[in-house]
């Protein structure tokens, strides 16, 4: 299974004294035009607890490919150019990619994560029809293996599935549940 890893991108950034709302704006725009780039999949704008903290914006997009062509893009500079005035200094990046990248807002401390119970039933409507797929049609191709081999490869598949296909549509399309 060669599908691209979903990637996550937190930005941290730090407005101005006073330009906090301008700054927010103008990130709220680059967010909106960013949307427009294939393989986005969502993006959060993410305040400070305080005055004078950084900000945070976390951008997520299907592949690393996708978040390329959106940071090589006129677009972007010319975003990253209006703020320049009501920022201090460049944002700084950190990339998270895989299963962590859906459920990273635990490592951004000016997130909330999603209610328990709401990542329970997300994980859940994704793993049941995975794991009945891959029981129902692979796992009698996988008799002749024994008990753990099979275990093996079965939720070596899923896992998979969950990270790279299943999770990455779930978690955009129930993204404003998740978060209500």
């Amino acid at each position: 299974m060669n599908a691209p890893a979903p990637v996550m991108r937190v930005a941290t950034r730090r407005a101005r004294p006073g330009c906090r709302e301008a700054y927010e704006a103008l990130a709220r725009g680059m967010i909106e035009d960013a949307r427009r780039f294939p393989g986005f999949l969502g993006a959060d704008l993410l305040p400070p607890e305080q005055d004078g903290d950084d900000h945070r914006i976390v951008t997520r997009f299907a592949s690393e490919a996708d978040m390329e062509r959106w940071n090589g893009s006129a677009e972007r500079r010319a975003w990253h150019e209006r703020m320049r005035p009501v920022a201090e200094g460049d944002p700084e990046f950190r990339v998270l990619t895989g299963l962590e990248a859906w459920f990273a807002p635990a490592t951004v401390p000016a997130a909330r994560p999603p209610i328990r119970w709401r990542m329970a039933l997300v994980t859940w409507l994704g793993i049941f029809p995975t794991a009945s797929f891959f029981i129902w049609f692979v796992a009698p191709l996988l008799e002749p293996l024994p008990f753990l081999g099979r275990t093996a490869v079965l939720t070596g598949l899923i896992v998979l599935t969950m990270t790279y296909v299943v999770m990455p549509r779930l978690a955009h399309w129930l993204h404003d549940w998740l978060r209500g």
